[in-house]
Formats: structure tokens, C-alpha cells, sequence
């Protein structure tokens, strides 16, 4: 099959070859790419703006990943078993973040769809995915997102802090960005559940100062690469388009699930992918024999989130510069983490002036983070 053939009316195969083969002619991957003066190559700005993603190759080495790797797994062991009602884990332990006050676990039936056709996330998930038979023995509920991981995983906390990644944050929101959340995401093999499409922003679509950034992006940190088949897909230029009728496009297209001007993001391991907020993007439940364990964490323009009001942790609060630089403290904790771990690295310089007290003299960051997500800025 070539790249020029319609997948509207082939076998699910062909539509991930056709996807792929699309995705990898494009032309936003590559390396992270500097200037002279040491600021984002303007091609790698351009790629980002016109499609609404990007996929950056080999953005942590391989002794990075294997760290990684180990603290997340030993982090995904003490999820609650067998599903999350469960007062413990595998082990019979209290499973972990059990004291904490936002519940870390998300989860879910094997290959299921838990949001699609729901009114969860304020009903930004209008379509629900085909729920395939599991062909591989599991338990009743598998993880399939975890929040709040910068206070569980110091290797997590690092790749935050990554000075090229953060470089890229200014480039697109500014100088003064500021957080919006960080999950982990999880497709076990043949387990995986599905994300129904869904464009991610939530409260500027009818602002009159709207644009294609006002809702920031996504960093997605690939520990064991991404294919068609367990990763996320992106409709590109969609993050131009305002808020789309999904359920429109669906039935336009005539596929069920599939949408032909889709692409999926395709990487390596230890490659890290970014996503407008407002770009159209979903995963198909994971029936493929390959893991994807993705770091995800994201920023915002301090103008998009300054004066609005809360619609993540549930509060209600709105967000005041006392609640924002209280949430911005998670940047500069980062940065010293991984300068503490490579010390030959330049580390990036967050130019806002936030106080953080006695945090960054804690003998332990993951401390002093305790509970830092009861204030993400989810708009």
C-alpha cells in the first residue's frame, strides 16, 4: 500500500501503515536545534506552528532511560490491584500516594474506552472507541494514567527539568510560562485502554484574544517508543481550527473510529513528543504486543491562565499570581534536581522570580513536593 491510497476502506493494518508512512514524511522531527545565540532553531518553531506538534528525537540518552525505566516501573508496581478500589497493591501494601489528596490512579477495564460518549473532563470526549475482547490475561482494572508523579518519581522530576525542553516552553509560551500538569501515561500490551478524540483545551475558545497557543502544549517523554498502534494520533492543523465538531468529522470520514487526515506519533525510545492543546488527538485501545510508558507534562502563557478560574483540581479557586507562583515552584525544583544529577549539563534558567522557601535546601525534592498538584492549572 502506498501513501497516496484512501485507508477509508482497508483493514485496520493498513490504515497504521498508511498513518505511519504519512507521519514519517512530514516535516517536524528531529533533534532539539539551537541557534548560535542558543535559541530554538526557527524551522523547528515554523514545523510546530503549522502542524501542531512536533517529535523530538533522542532527547534523553540511553543511562537516562534505563533510570528512568526502573523508577517508573517500581512506581507502576504499587498501583492498587487488582483494580483501583482495592485498599492495596500487588504486594498486599497500601498502594502508593494512598495518603495523599488527590488519588493518583487512574484506571480502567482492559481496552476499554473509560471517557469516551462520558461527561468526564467537562464532556470533551464526544465519541467512544471500539472496545476490543482482551486476548491476554489481566486483571480487572489496569492503570492507564497516573498524576502527580513529580513527588513519586525523582528520574520523572529530572526529565522536567530538562534544560532543552524547558528552552522550548519559553520559545512558545514566553518567558514567564507557567505548569499545567504532568501524568504518566500507560498502554500495556494487549491491555491498554483507549483516549477518546478530544481537543484538550477547555475555557478561551470563545475569548477574543483566542489564538492557536492560548492553551499551551504537551511534552510526551516516549520510554519505550510509540507506534501506530499504542500511541497517540493528531490531526494536523486542527489546533487552527478552533473548537471542532468530532462527532461531524467522524461521520464525515465514515471509518467508525478512524479518521483518515490523522496521523500517529511515531518515535523512538527516549524521543519525546509535543502537542498543541488544541489539536484533535486520540489513541486506539492497545491490543498490539508493544509497551508504551510515556512522561507527559505541559506549560501554558502566564496571560492564559492569570485571573482564571480552576477547571482541574477541582476547587474552585481562581488562579491568582499567589497561586500560580506557588504552582511555578515545580520548575525550579526540577532544574536543581537534575543539576544535582548532571552536573556537566548546562541547566536551563527560569527567569521568574518564584519563592520557594526552604524547598530547594530539602534533603529530599520528592518532600517537598508533597501535594504540589492540588494547584495544577488545567484550562
Amino acid at each position: 500500500m502506498t501513501v497516496t491510497d484512501s485507508p477509508a476502506s482497508g483493514s485496520a493494518s493498513e490504515f497504521f501503515t498508511d498513518g505511519t508512512n504519512r507521519a514519517l514524511a512530514m516535516n517536524n522531527r528531529g533533534p532539539l536545534r539551537f541557534t548560535g545565540s542558543g535559541e530554538i532553531h526557527p524551522d523547528i518553531l515554523a514545523a510546530y506552528w503549522e502542524h501542531g506538534f512536533y517529535v523530538f528525537e533522542q532527547v534523553i540518552d540511553a543511562d537516562e532511560l534505563a533510570e528512568a525505566r526502573a523508577d517508573i516501573d517500581a512506581m507502576l508496581d504499587r498501583a492498587p490491584y487488582p483494580s483501583k478500589a482495592s485498599p492495596v497493591d500487588r504486594h498486599g501494601e497500601p498502594w502508593l500516594g494512598h495518603d495523599l489528596t488527590v488519588h493518583p490512579w487512574h484506571m480502567a477495564a482492559p481496552l476499554t474506552d473509560p471517557m469516551g460518549g462520558t461527561a468526564a473532563n467537562n464532556g470533551r470526549h464526544p465519541f467512544k472507541m471500539n472496545e476490543p475482547s482482551a486476548q491476554v490475561e489481566g486483571p480487572a482494572e489496569v492503570p492507564y494514567m497516573v498524576s502527580g508523579c513529580l513527588q513519586h518519581s525523582e528520574s520523572y522530576l529530572r526529565i522536567y527539568g530538562h534544560p532543552g525542553l524547558l528552552a522550548m516552553a519559553e520559545a512558545v509560551n514566553g518567558p514567564g510560562f507557567t505548569p499545567f500538569t504532568d501524568v504518566l501515561f500507560v498502554k500495556e500490551p494487549g491491555l491498554g485502554p483507549s483516549v477518546a478524540w478530544h481537543q484538550d483545551g477547555q475555557i478561551h475558545w470563545d475569548n477574543p484574544d483566542w489564538d492557536e497557543g492560548i492553551h499551551g502544549f504537551n511534552f510526551q517523554v516516549q520510554l519505550y517508543g510509540s507506534t501506530a498502534e499504542n500511541g497517540v494520533w493528531v490531526v494536523p492543523g486542527t489546533h487552527k481550527m478552533g473548537k471542532v465538531d468530532i462527532k461531524a468529522m467522524l461521520a464525515e470520514a465514515g471509518m467508525g473510529e478512524r479518521l483518515p487526515q490523522a496521523v500517529p506519533l511515531v518515535c523512538n525510545p527516549g524521543d519525546c513528543t509535543m502537542v498543541n492543546r488544541q489539536a484533535l488527538h486520540g489513541s486506539f485501545a492497545n491490543s498490539s504486543p508493544d509497551r508504551r510508558v510515556t512522561v507527559n507534562f505541559g506549560f501554558h502563557r502566564y496571560s492564559s491562565v492569570i485571573g482564571q478560574k480552576g477547571k482541574l483540581s477541582g476547587d474552585g479557586n481562581h488562579y491568582t499570581s499567589e497561586y500560580v507562583g506557588h504552582r511555578c515552584q515545580t520548575i525550579p525544583l526540577a532544574i536543581a534536581a537534575r543539576a544535582a544529577r548532571f552536573p556537566n549539563e548546562t541547566p536551563y534558567r527560569y527567569q521568574p522570580v518564584v519563592e520557594i522557601g526552604d524547598a530547594l535546601a530539602g534533603a529530599n525534592p520528592l518532600e517537598a513536593l508533597r501535594d504540589y498538584n492540588v494547584r495544577d492549572l488545567g484550562i
